[in-house]
């Protein structure tokens, strides 16, 4: 992954145990919650005592009474459009996007035409979140605290990507620099939503090193390589239930009210925008994922789709 994040000393809450906290009003929606981070946060925030709807393919805790499912194939532009309209906006709390994937060493594309690190990782939120966020909250008490959105990538570590490759099909193929697209276009995610939705609050998450299966897509499943570095990653990293029971008392913070834009590393300090990532070039990113997704949900049969907004 990426490092080099550096603290942002202006952003300081208050670090609870989660054990503390008593999360019965919080209504969350956990994209990608049925493995790895997002399982784990699901958990956690389920034994407080949250609903928690996960999105995912395969769901793994039908006995747990407080999480429901949604089955979707995140990889497919459509399929974000598909299950934007089943997901109750108006009575959403949270809405966490844990990380996708990391690019293969060569190039996959989706059944649309997207690389697929770049459909899984970045654009189905995209789509999800110019569906959503604008709806949320609307049904919730009006003295209530906004809603927040977190984008689950690597923040704050430096990548720019090229917002001109943005689906990797116009210069040579590179799997890290397809990555580092990724990478840098959920950030400028974070950064374009918190000015353009002002009844959500939306924040970075970089998690950093964790023992999931991110980097099968890279490595190899099972193979000798990917087996060796987890081995490491497990003796010298968190693991997911480490890390949510880290992150979740931050999701719930009243510190974070009115703190739109701010990321957060993987013990829950705040970081530092990666310098460079300037608005023209969040712009681009913005810009192009729209051309993108636009021209996928063109190609639905029997039905028009009006160009979203830029």
């Amino acid at each position: 992954m990426f490092f080099g994040t550096k603290k942002d000393n202006s952003v300081k809450w208050e670090h609870k145990d989660i054990s503390q906290l008593d999360l019965c009003k919080v209504n969350a929606v956990v994209f990608g919650g049925t493995s790895g981070i997002g399982r784990a946060i699901s958990h956690q925030l389920a034994d407080r005592g949250a609903n928690v709807l996960v999105v995912g393919r395969h769901f793994k805790d039908e006995d747990m009474k407080k999480i429901k499912f949604l089955h979707a194939d995140l990889s497919l532009i459509t399929e974000a459009d598909r299950i934007a309209n089943e997901i109750p906006a108006k009575d959403i709390t949270h809405m966490i996007f844990t990380t996708g994937i990391v690019a293969a060493p060569q190039r996959e594309q989706t059944p649309e035409g997207i690389e697929r690190d770049m459909a899984v990782s970045y654009l189905s939120r995209y789509m999800l979140i110019r569906e959503l966020a604008g709806k949320m909250g609307k049904g919730l008490p009006h003295n209530a605290s906004k809603p927040r959105i977190f984008i689950m990538g690597f923040p704050g570590s430096g990548q720019l990507g090229d917002p001109e490759n943005l689906n990797s099909d116009k210069k040579k193929y590179n799997a890290l620099s397809t990555h580092s697209n990724t990478v840098a276009a959920n950030e400028a995610l974070v950064l374009d939503s918190k000015d353009r939705y002002k009844n959500v609050e939306v924040f970075g998450l970089n998690p950093g090193i964790i023992k999931t299966e991110i980097r099968n897509n890279y490595l190899g499943k099972d193979s000798i390589f990917s087996k060796a570095v987890e081995w490491v990653v497990g003796w010298t990293c968190q693991t997911p239930e480490d890390y949510a029971k880290n992150i979740c008392p931050l999701l719930v913070s009243p510190d974070l009210d009115n703190k739109s834009g701010t990321m957060f590393d993987n013990k829950g300090n705040a970081i530092l925008q990666s310098a460079g990532l300037a608005p023209e070039v969040v712009h681009n990113f913005i810009h192009n994922s729209a051309v993108l997704v636009t021209k996928v949900l063109a190609m639905k049969p029997n039905e028009t789709t009006s160009k979203l907004p830029v």
